[in-house]
């Protein structure tokens, strides 16, 4: 099987108590490369990838001396296309909700399941009722971080993005806020449905920091952002 090769990435970065954050990039074209972030959660000495993105060979040392791959957990069904690679290169396991028409989960994967224990000690999962699957993790610690996908984005910055792409993100639904993922809420919206009430439903929990799997870290006043992001993208 052919994998894919690394694409430019930041070096690991710790952004909690045992979280770490590694900044990296996707190609879509010669001309626009978008930001990719993978989340590592650290429990033991065992390491939990969330969003995985393969790194570097500088970047794979660092990652496994912080601890022995353990998990990978892909929350969204637009995304794992290096997942793959990690089950090839090491005896992870599999954590996803089935039903990707882009990324089909492996036979073995282990079901991310509200009701079924996660990898990480205190952590809960939030779970879209939609067609396709997209998931949060919330970690319960240090005010609350939670970890996307696609659904929800934070834009600090555009760092990791091609020049091209840096000029084009605010025209296209992605400026410097928090916002609703505006590509994938068109391609999740059931015709004359919403996911407004989703939304909302994630928004009674309580976290102040926000990591997606693109964008960039919001380190606090996460919720107030995502409220204004949901009030923004419904009206």
């Amino acid at each position: 099987m052919t994998h894919h090769a690394a694409f430019p990435h930041d070096e690991l970065v710790a952004i909690g108590d045992d979280v770490f954050l590694v900044r990296g990039s996707l190609l879509l074209n010669p001309l626009i490369r978008i930001s990719r972030n993978m989340v590592v959660l650290r429990q033991g000495g065992e390491l939990v990838l969330v969003n995985p993105i393969r790194l570097g060979e500088a970047g794979m040392q660092a990652l496994e001396r912080l601890g022995r791959i353990r998990h990978i957990v892909c929350l969204g069904a637009l995304h794992g296309r290096d997942d793959a690679w990690y089950r090839a290169q090491f005896q992870v396991q599999t954590w996803a909700r089935p039903g990707s028409r882009r990324y089909p989960a492996p036979p073995d994967v282990t079901p991310l399941d509200p009701g079924r224990a996660l990898p990480v000690d205190g952590a809960q999962l939030f779970s879209f009722a939609i067609s396709q699957p997209e998931s949060a993790l919330l970690l319960e610690r240090d005010g609350g971080l939670l970890i996307t996908c696609d659904c929800l984005q934070h834009y600090g910055d555009y760092h990791q993005h091609s020049p091209m792409a840096r000029l084009v993100m605010p025209f296209i639904g992605f400026p410097k806020t928090t916002v609703v993922g505006p590509i994938w809420l068109k391609e999740m919206t059931p015709p004359g449905g919403s996911l407004r009430g989703e939304f909302e439903r994630l928004l009674q929990w309580r976290f102040d920091a926000l990591i997606a799997a693109h964008g960039s870290h919001l380190p606090r006043g996460a919720h107030a952002s995502a409220t204004a992001a949901v009030h923004k993208a419904f009206g």
